[in-house]
């Protein structure tokens, strides 16, 4: 990101891709009309089916029949259901609870399938049955139907058609050419974890499983093109951008409608969640496309290229619109230090993939710390990244940081042990307080519902020899994650928790006295943010309390203090959080 990439051979190289491999990847993804005219396909749409347990019938595993409708659907009700007997492809309201197909005359009810929660009912015997316990019956992941498609017709329209003869056998076709093709993909086994387990628990044993074979394909050939790119760095630019497009091109995404992007890539939910419709996007793209490696290359690599020719910032004006701020940045484009020798020689970037406990960096050389600490007991970002790394590794080579298979580490800060996260943590702020200036600052983002949670950043920074000089609540993740929509009380804040070495700082010891000094705080900044038209939600003004809580505490007479204190003061958490959650509720 940070390298020197000129823009005419950024270009040069996308073009020699295209005429590499776009035309066949583009072959698989075409539809013929009853009228003779070929169409690009944008989206093929699937859906995962299981066994009866009792009469082995094929049960889709379908929620609701409709399967297409708008992102905002009640300004936008039309919508399409798929026909349980027929398979053809209605038009129905998203909100239809009876229809009858155009095409076999028969009624059936668009909001309901055979699949409800975690159990399905066959259409065959009604037989109902557990599907995760009838998926880990066999020994394979659940098989897939094509049912539908999404054509883009010559006059721009887009039209959606059930899948035919031709689609299936365009799809026999893209199996039988993978077949021809030596080691075309990565074959790496998942690994169990926190986070790998619900794939697992559906049979998912390698990566390549979570690709049916067309995505496989088409990701061999462009793989094997980026890795013909002499240049190292373009190699690599296109390799991230290839990344990019695995987020959106495998069979755990799924569907948002039209009136937005329309591939709800894999990590929307943060787990390994199989999908039980996934969506099949077009590889290579048309200009309509979401999710695709050209559409991907104009949103992400140029307008990267942009901003590295004139970075900018953005500042928020009065009425809530934002404008560009240029010239405070200089241009991207630095010769990367291989070592700290070499950064402080002269070279401007220096960037290291390691173990952030134990650097090459000189005893107080730096200005800040900049860092964003991993949750202890949830999102385990290295057992999700290796969904690309086994790809990176595949199209890049087995050297340097890849020379292992997998991310994962034994000394990573992640951890569902409480005292091990903790412990590991304060490893890595130590080497931080060895390399900080005494005039430093460590600065991170961070937030949590749990009061484990919070006790462990408190135990690490003082162990580490910090105290925490302010805690500013900031807008954090998009509200529209999938997580924070499903959450009845979801985070949309993060703390930024400002620290410095306590040596600096005044000790104290707290006698009572310690909700008369942070309540005032507390209360100015959740009303702040609800004059700023922030709407809050119960947990966002837990993780607002109990950062001020705990900036007062990281100063205390010694860590042990700290946590008494806080054990001291837990009592007297909820009530505050109840009083300010209802005081916000009732303005």
């Amino acid at each position: 990101a940070l390298a020197v990439h000129r823009r005419d051979e950024v270009l040069a190289t996308f073009s020699a891709l295209e005429q590499a491999v776009a035309d066949r990847l583009r072959r698989f993804y075409q539809a013929r009309l009853p009228d003779g005219r070929t169409v690009p396909v944008l989206y093929y749409f699937w859906v995962k089916h299981v066994p009866c347990p009792v009469c082995e019938t094929a049960v889709d595993l379908f929620s609701s029949r409709v399967f297409a409708q708008h992102a905002y659907a009640k300004r936008n009700p039309d919508a399409r259901a798929t026909c349980p007997s027929c398979g053809e492809v209605n038009r129905v309201r998203f909100d239809a609870t009876n229809a009858r197909c155009t095409n076999c005359g028969k009624g059936f009810d668009p909001s309901s399938g055979p699949a409800r929660g975690q159990r399905a009912t066959c259409p065959c015997c009604t037989h109902g049955f557990s599907i995760a316990k009838t998926v880990r019956n066999g020994d394979t992941p659940p098989d897939h139907r094509l049912y539908a498609k999404l054509v883009l017709m010559p006059d721009g329209r887009k039209e959606y058609l059930r899948a035919d003869a031709d689609d299936h056998a365009l799809y026999r076709m893209a199996e039988a050419e993978l077949a021809t093709l030596k080691n075309p993909y990565p074959i790496v086994a998942i690994e169990e974890g926190y986070n790998t387990n619900q794939a697992m628990n559906y049979n998912y044993r390698y990566w390549h499983q979570l690709f049916n074979a067309r995505q496989l394909l088409g990701l061999a050939l462009l793989g094997e093109s980026i890795r013909g790119i002499r240049s190292p760095a373009l190699r690599d630019l296109f390799t991230c951008l290839f990344s990019g497009a695995l987020e959106f091109n495998n069979m755990f995404a799924s569907y948002k409608g039209e009136g937005t992007g329309a591939v709800r890539h894999m990590f929307s939910h943060h787990i390994l969640k199989p999908e039980r419709t996934p969506l099949e996007a077009n590889l290579w793209g048309t200009p309509k496309s979401s999710g695709s490696f050209s559409t991907m290359f104009e949103s992400r690599i140029l307008r990267a290229l942009d901003y590295a020719e004139k970075p900018f910032e953005q500042r928020v004006m009065a009425d809530g619109k934002t404008e560009k701020v240029y010239g405070l940045s200089d241009p991207l484009g630095f010769e990367g230090a291989e070592h700290f020798a070499d950064f402080v020689s002269g070279k401007q970037v220096y960037v290291s993939c390691g173990n952030s406990g134990s650097t090459d960096l000189a005893d107080r050389s730096v200005d800040a710390v900049l860092t964003d600490p991993p949750f202890f007991d949830n999102v385990h970002y290295s057992q999700l990244a290796d969904f690309f790394h086994v790809w990176q590794r595949h199209i890049l080579g087995a050297d340097g940081f890849r020379t292992s298979s997998t991310t994962r580490a034994d000394q990573e800060v992640q951890h569902s042990e409480e005292s091990v996260f903790r412990d590991r943590l304060g490893a890595v702020w130590q080497e931080c307080h060895r390399v900080l200036k005494d005039d430093g600052l460590l600065v991170f983002s961070y937030h949590h519902s749990r009061t484990e949670g919070w006790r462990s950043i408190l135990a690490a920074l003082m162990t580490a020899g910090f105290g925490i000089v302010a805690a500013h609540p900031v807008k954090a993740e998009m509200s529209v994650a999938t997580p924070k929509r499903q959450a009845k009380e979801p985070i949309d804040l993060d703390i930024l928790v400002v620290c410095r070495k306590l040596h600096t700082l005044e000790r104290h010891a707290w006698n009572g006295d310690l909700w008369t000094t942070v309540t005032p705080v507390i209360v100015h900044q959740v009303e702040r943010l609800r004059t700023a038209g922030r709407r809050l939600s119960r947990n966002d003004v837990r993780i607002i309390v109990m950062a001020q809580l705990l900036r007062p505490l990281s100063v205390a007479a010694s860590r042990e203090d700290a946590l008494a204190l806080l054990d001291a003061h837990a009592s007297h958490v909820e009530p505050i959080i109840d009083r300010l959650h209802l005081d916000l509720t009732s303005s």
